[in-house]
């Protein structure tokens, strides 16, 4: 039996569902529905995470403490294992991120609290940061607003 991250980014009605099953070194799985969603593929490295999600690339590397990269084309920043803070996006039009890991379960939340999105993940067994990780990547994935540029 395969270990299966799983979850909700926003709230009932208005977000969307994440699963992603742990294939030793590979997170595989959808954001989203068949219909609507996109594909997630990451493969956890010695020096970071790499993959994809529908077609724009993920590129993320371990850099003095802190998870570094870029999921298309905007920036990530990831500090902490259970406790996990950063930002995504620019600096002025970008979405804050704070969560907090709770044995198998991480509760979060991306942007402001009037504007921001909440989230909530099912780990199994993975680290806090990697179920942060999956919940950028999907949000990226489905929210218009994660991926549009400042104009």
């Amino acid at each position: 039996m395969s270990e299966v991250i799983r979850g909700r980014i926003g709230q009932e009605g208005e977000g969307f569902g994440v699963r992603c099953e742990i294939q030793e070194d590979k997170i595989v799985g959808r954001a989203g529905s068949r219909l609507h969603g996109k594909p997630i593929e990451l493969e956890i490295t010695e020096t970071g995470v790499q993959g994809k999600v529908g077609d724009q690339n993920i590129t993320v590397a371990l850099e003095g403490g802190e998870l570094r990269g870029t999921i298309g084309d905007q920036k990530l920043t990831l500090r902490g294992v259970d406790r996990v803070t950063g930002r995504f996006g620019e600096p002025i039009i970008g979405w804050d991120i704070a969560a907090q890991q709770t044995g198998d379960h991480l509760e979060g939340r991306l942007g402001s609290t009037v504007l921001g999105r909440p989230f909530s993940m099912e780990l199994a067994g993975a680290p806090g940061w990697v179920g942060v990780l999956v919940a950028v990547v999907a949000f990226y994935a489905l929210e218009p607003r994660a991926s549009a540029k400042a104009g």
